[in-house]
């Protein structure tokens, strides 16, 4: 349509495409909660990472003077520990070596979280693998794998990691990792192989059979890509999981060897004996950051199912 002042402009609307992770990006930023959940481990990461580097102690090192008080302080007995905001100490010290308490959160930070993080991405990698073969052959192989799956899933995990930690690693963090991988894939092999049983009757998947596509090449470039939401979700909640695994176990004393290697489940071990002397603060902050640790996780991944769930609307 023309005027007197030429052609009117014509105003079309631009639409963007956006892609799986794009949207699923979208709707995570509209979860409050699994920001602040995405914020509080990052941060921890963060501190472990590059908490060690700006400690001014080392973690077996004993920064209070051989005396019977604490620095500034004219009441507290140095073997109970120096409460928090002790000159020099922000958390405190521990009781009998008076080791500084922010030390052993940061760097039991690094291993609680290795630990976590690590065991969970292998236990995916195991568990995607043999819930894949499972669900996409089916037949005798699938009976013979989820057999081997329920098999392993009636072993007690913690016994076995007492008698792994014991015999073979003398409390070696990496025994531990080694020990949470290993068995605890099985739920995200069952997982999967709900996934595949449903993906492979596709139509795309069909398609891809016609033109001569290898079952390889169907598995890892057709269909897992198409499973992957839920096994993120599965994963990252998995990692709290493991996390307080490993403080349950360096608890009772069978986990990671306090004096290799400081954790937060080994650091709430060393305390118990000095909770009866009015040491609350030893306990309280290696307990406060799983609870947090946990929390953010948790709280993460429910803001990545929601994201990731296809079905959601914005």
């Amino acid at each position: 349509m023309t005027g007197a002042a030429g052609p009117s402009p014509d105003y079309e609307v631009a639409l963007v495409s956006l892609n799986q992770w794009q949207l699923a990006w979208r709707r995570f930023k509209k979860h409050r909660l699994a920001l602040i959940g995405a914020g509080i481990f990052l941060g921890m990461v963060a501190i472990a990472i590059f908490g060690p580097l700006f400690v001014p102690y080392d973690p077996t090192f004993v920064p209070v003077p051989d005396s019977q008080f604490c620095p500034g302080s004219t009441t507290q007995l140095a073997y109970s520990g120096c409460p928090p905001f002790t000159p020099g100490h922000l958390l405190g010290t521990t009781g009998s070596l008076r080791l500084d308490l922010l030390t052993l959160v940061v760097n039991g930070a690094r291993i609680s979280l290795l630990i976590g993080l690590g065991a969970s991405i292998f236990s995916a990698i195991i568990g995607t693998i043999v819930g894949g073969i499972a669900g996409y052959f089916g037949g005798w192989l699938d009976n013979l794998l989820m057999r081997i799956v329920d098999i392993m899933l009636s072993i007690p995990i913690l016994f076995v990691i007492i008698i792994f930690a014991k015999i073979f690693g003398n409390g070696d963090w990496r025994v531990i990792l080694i020990v949470f991988a290993i068995f605890g894939w099985q739920g995200i092999a069952r997982l999967v192989r709900s996934l595949f049983l449903t993906l492979r009757t596709e139509v795309f998947v069909d398609a891809a059979r016609a033109v001569g596509v290898s079952d390889l090449r169907i598995i890892f470039r057709h269909i897992l890509p198409n499973a992957v939401s839920p096994i993120i979700v599965s994963t990252t909640l998995s990692v709290a999981g493991v996390i307080i695994g490993e403080a349950f176990v360096s608890f009772i004393g069978y986990g990671v060897n306090p004096a290799l290697t400081p954790t937060w489940g080994n650091e709430l071990t060393a305390a118990q004996d000095f909770i009866s002397q009015g040491n609350w603060w030893w306990p309280l902050f290696p307990g406060l950051a799983i609870v947090l640790t946990v929390l953010g996780i948790n709280f993460m991944g429910d803001g990545l199912r929601d994201a990731l769930d296809p079905r959601s609307r914005e």
